[in-house]
């Protein structure tokens, strides 16, 4: 039987486990575009969810798996992590109520995240995460029927992934042409191996550094792969639906698809999470607040993102600066200074003339980690330091070095380049 505590421990393991080949990952990443951050995705996405778990001790199955889908839809970012959240949403509606499960209760819960999965994504395709997905769980459910060991249904579960992931290129041609295997489904994979690993012998696979920063693989497709980005920005956000407000979620869902593709609209009674990749964010926006209040808006250019990954192999000639070294803080001369997080000579040439004293610039799809943006203040020359993160994704990392800075630092919560302007 599935404990509680053992679903706990698995989804930590997992959580790991993507997190040490994410690079590996973001690099196959050339579907549905190819701006190379498909295991950055996921892992953020499931890491926050094995932040929360690890907080847990003796929890039922049904609650474990409940608070893990929870923060998984509010932590989602990317095609693949809203995906990955609804797959968990479905075993936490598979498993509610239960003290334990068996092996055909998870393989049946995993189904239902698969189905809510495929009714999300505005046109569904196979030879992706989706595919990798369905089959593994029907696998499981099959063996189940007439297996009640958990351990050998989980085996099925994860042969069958790993199966129907070799098969992806033969289901999507654009995989094929660039010689990789789907990033999404390669991804899941990685998390339902890290999660077998404590199922079947009570191994939780630890954070390494030095797998976070393993070789990578063989090609850089997400970098290579220079096929047309139809819609520019990556859209995402969370709308806090507001009491009295019963406007229908499929109605933004069919809004947004009028204006881009890979859209994905996911509902709960609290929130409604929204993915689309479209040419005005503005608009995509506008239409979410019809429906609540927003947070947690995060927009990427997504060409930009692919010229940064073609840059970063040395297919072009572009060069990202990053912060590297020790340093010793500078005294504090003037009242306040200025720190920007940015991508792009254009952009930090800009945020230079607006007085900016210090830039931060992110690698390949990778926020700064504190200790960059801790960095750039202690290098500032002002009592007190405000920093713009000019991402949602980079609040939470420059909030951290308000308790290790020796000044002042104040972050003004930007979650775009247009915001940090103004």
């Amino acid at each position: 039987m599935i404990t509680g505590n053992m679903l706990r421990d698995a989804i930590i393991s997992g959580a790991n486990n993507i997190a040490n080949n994410r690079q590996s990952v973001d690099e196959m990443n050339v579907f549905p575009v190819p701006d190379g951050d498909t295991g950055t995705n996921m892992s953020m996405s499931i890491s926050g969810a094995a932040r929360e778990l690890a907080r847990l001790e003796d929890k039922t199955v049904g609650e474990i798996a409940e608070i893990a889908a929870s923060a998984l839809l509010r932590g989602a970012r990317g095609n693949s992590g809203v995906i990955l959240s609804l797959m968990f949403r479905g075993i936490s509606k598979g498993l509610k109520g239960l003290e334990t499960a068996t092996g055909l209760d998870f393989a049946n819960s995993l189904t239902l995240g698969v189905e809510a999965s495929y009714k999300a994504v505005m046109k569904p395709t196979e030879g992706t995460i989706l595919t990798v997905g369905k089959r593994a769980a029907a696998a499981a459910v099959e063996c189940a029927k007439a297996e009640t060991d958990h351990i050998v249904v989980w085996n099925t579960l994860v042969k069958a992934a790993e199966t129907a992931l070799a098969e992806t290129p033969e289901l999507l041609p654009v995989l094929k042409k660039a010689g990789v295997v789907d990033a999404g489904g390669k991804g899941l994979l990685i998390i339902l191996e890290g999660m077998f690993s404590v199922i079947r012998d009570g191994v939780i696979i630890e954070g390494s550094e030095e797998q976070k920063a393993a070789a990578p693989t063989k090609k850089n497709a997400a970098a290579e792969y220079d096929e047309v980005i139809t819609f520019t920005y990556c859209t995402e956000y969370i709308v806090k639906r507001e009491k009295g407000n019963n406007r229908d979620p499929l109605l933004l869902r069919a809004f947004l698809e009028t204006m881009g593709d890979s859209t994905v609209v996911v509902d709960d009674e609290q929130i409604i999470k929204v993915h689309t990749h479209t040419d005005n964010p503005g608009k995509a926006l506008q239409e979410g607040l019809k429906y609540g209040q927003l947070i947690n808006i995060k927009i990427d250019n997504m060409r930009d993102q692919h010229e940064k990954a073609r840059a970063e192999a040395g297919i072009t000639d572009r060069v990202i600066a990053t912060d590297s070294g020790s340093y010793t803080p500078i005294t504090p001369e003037n009242e306040i200074g200025f720190v920007a997080v940015v991508a792009g000579a254009g952009i930090e040439a800009l945020f230079k003339d607006l007085g900016v004293d210090h830039i931060v610039t992110g690698g390949q799809t990778m926020n700064p980690s504190t200790d960059d943006i801790l960095r750039a203040v202690e290098l500032t020359p002002a009592k007190t330091v405000f920093v713009l993160p000019n991402n949602k994704n980079i609040i939470m990392a420059a909030e951290q070095a308000i308790h290790l800075a020796t000044r002042n630092v104040i972050v003004i919560q930007t979650t775009t380049i247009p915001m940090g302007i103004t």
